[in-house]
């Protein structure tokens, strides 16, 4: 992975990443449009998920609520994150299977939340009703879902452990519903993971010791 991120950066510089510096300077740009008088609810109003929305609306909202900042996170972590994955990704695996990765782990948090509510507050995996008006946006669940699929096409097992064991501290250290999201998307990347391994095509399949095809 080192290498092939290393290769491109060397041969092409910021062009080996557009998707990545384009997702970077709208998130900037939704940053600073929310933290305006004028512009805190239109942006709510095109990226703003809450569990307690209708979930067609919440689908609606998704692809850009991806990309509004968390109200209650420093924007310069989300804009880290972002570069730092979402580049490795693009660089890995492609700009649109980043995307598809992403949007995977964001839907599977926002799911997530309905069932937890649902579930309640006495349950492991529930929720508690203050949950329902929570602001759910950012890159964070995109990040670690691409995180982990990266680590499995590369074969970077130990990396990848590592991921999944720092999201299970998380919720234990902080019981929250971002944590929780971050735990569902992990499992539904697991999950494309499995079905690429089993029914993928062959040339996805590669062997231990080789770094997968572009």
């Amino acid at each position: 992975m080192f290498w092939t991120v290393r290769d491109a950066l060397v041969h092409d510089k910021w062009r080996a990443i557009p998707m990545t510096l384009g997702a970077v300077c709208l998130t900037s740009v939704f940053q600073i449009v929310q933290n305006t008088s004028w512009g805190f609810q239109p942006v709510q109003n095109l990226g703003s998920v809450k569990a307690a929305d209708p979930f067609w609306l919440a689908l609606l909202r998704t692809p850009l609520s991806l990309f509004v900042p968390a109200l209650d996170l420093p924007v310069w972590g989300a804009l880290a994150q972002m570069l730092l994955v979402f580049g490795i990704a693009e660089i890995c695996i492609g700009w649109w299977r980043t995307l598809v990765i992403g949007y995977v782990a964001t839907l599977a948090g926002t799911t997530y939340a309905r069932i937890g509510l649902a579930l309640g507050p006495e349950h492991p995996f529930g929720l508690p009703v203050s949950d329902r008006i929570v602001n759910d946006t950012g890159p964070s669940a995109a990040v670690v879902g691409l995180a982990l699929y990266v680590c499995w096409r590369y074969r970077a097992y130990l990396t990848g452990a590592l991921v999944i064991l720092v999201m299970i501290g998380e919720v234990l250290i902080k019981n929250n519903l971002a944590g929780k999201e971050h735990l569902a998307a992990l499992v539904a990347v697991m999950a494309v993971c499995v079905v690429r391994a089993q029914w993928g095509p062959v040339r996805s399949r590669v062997p231990l010791g080789h770094g997968p095809p572009p």
